[in-house]
């Protein structure tokens, strides 16, 4: 089985350094697309995986910047940051055969994510992830396997991970009614073996939704005031204001068939919990990198306009956020 992740972030690091750990050369042959210092830093020196119970491991594993090089895989694992999709999806086109699988494991809502879903969004094109179908055009949707993220990691230097906490993936079809039958069984199998607690649901964009409906608020706050999850949330006004977000995307996801039967508050004792974090949009921030305004804020505010659904507080969290990250040079100029 050849496997390439393409992205070697946070996210997509650990992927990689797992699978390689993980499954024996003959079962797999493990790649990383990447550019700039992390291909050097990969190349030069392998990948570093350090984590709280262990102490650093370095893993090798081949590394390019061309797909060409690597050629055709069973299992493209697509793991950058939304902003960086268009740029990267001709590079996942040309890594796929006819039977690839390509598993996308990216925060916010994809540009698949009513391609399957019955209802009054059936079908629907998000121009704010994929304005043209620039992405569409090179990763057919009945290829590919929805992944939603429930582990923290970060990347203290090019070519090494940090896990800081979890393990857990929940996978699911992208369109169901066209996958192959074991498919996904398989690859949550592959993903058990590496060491991910990894589950499978039969509707993926009910758990993408929920997932984004507790982080398309804490992420963008956190961005623009500079501040860790429990000062958001210890803010009563700042608080409020998020309650008030979330319950305009509630109002959405029920218009389009995925209601969610917790209140805000009940979502925020969950985050409470967790202490004090800084957000991966929050990182982004501080690194100078491009934020994923579009898939968390901006294609939320535009299935509310097709459905109707005023978003006041949406829309002034979204205008906020993306004229901080203009300011920034981190997301493009209006």
């Amino acid at each position: 089985m050849r496997i390439c992740i393409v992205g070697a972030g946070a996210v997509g690091g650990l992927f990689a350094g797992w699978l390689a750990q993980g499954t024996a050369p003959v079962q797999a042959q493990v790649s990383v697309l990447a550019r700039g210092a992390t291909l050097h830093a990969l190349q030069m020196q392998g990948l570093w995986l350090e984590a709280p119970e262990t102490a650093p491991e370095r893993v090798t594993l081949t590394a390019e910047s061309d797909p060409a090089r690597l050629g055709p895989q069973d299992l493209v694992i697509v793991a950058v940051k939304g902003p960086a999709l268009a740029e990267a999806a001709p590079a996942v086109q040309a890594l796929c055969h006819a039977d690839t699988t390509v598993l996308v494991a990216m925060n916010g809502v994809p540009w698949w994510f009513f391609d399957a879903l019955p209802g009054a969004c059936a079908g629907l094109h998000l121009a704010s992830v994929d304005p043209g179908d620039r992405i569409r055009a090179c990763i057919p949707t009945q290829q590919v396997v929805g992944c939603v993220v429930h582990f923290s990691a970060a990347t203290p230097a090019p070519g090494r991970v940090r896990r800081v906490q979890g393990r857990r993936l929940i996978l699911g079809e992208a369109m169901p009614q066209t996958a192959p039958g074991d498919r996904l069984s398989r690859l949550a199998a592959l993903l058990q073996h590496a060491g991910f607690e990894a589950e499978t649901s039969a509707c993926i964009q009910r758990d993408i939704w929920f997932k984004l409906w507790g982080n398309m608020t804490v992420n963008p706050v956190s961005a623009l005031t500079g501040a860790a999850s429990d000062a958001i949330l210890d803010d009563p006004l700042v608080r409020a204001h998020i309650s008030a977000v979330m319950q305009e995307a509630r109002e959405i996801g029920s218009r389009f068939g995925i209601p969610i039967d917790q209140a805000p508050e009940d979502r925020h004792a969950v985050t409470r919990k967790l202490g004090a974090f800084r957000t991966s949009m929050l990182q982004d921030v501080e690194a100078g990198r491009p934020l994923e305004i579009d898939a968390l804020l901006g294609a939320v505010r535009e299935v509310g306009q097709h459905l109707a659904v005023p978003t006041p507080h949406l829309d002034s969290l979204l205008g906020l956020t993306r004229l901080m990250a203009r300011t920034r040079g981190l997301y493009p100029p209006g």
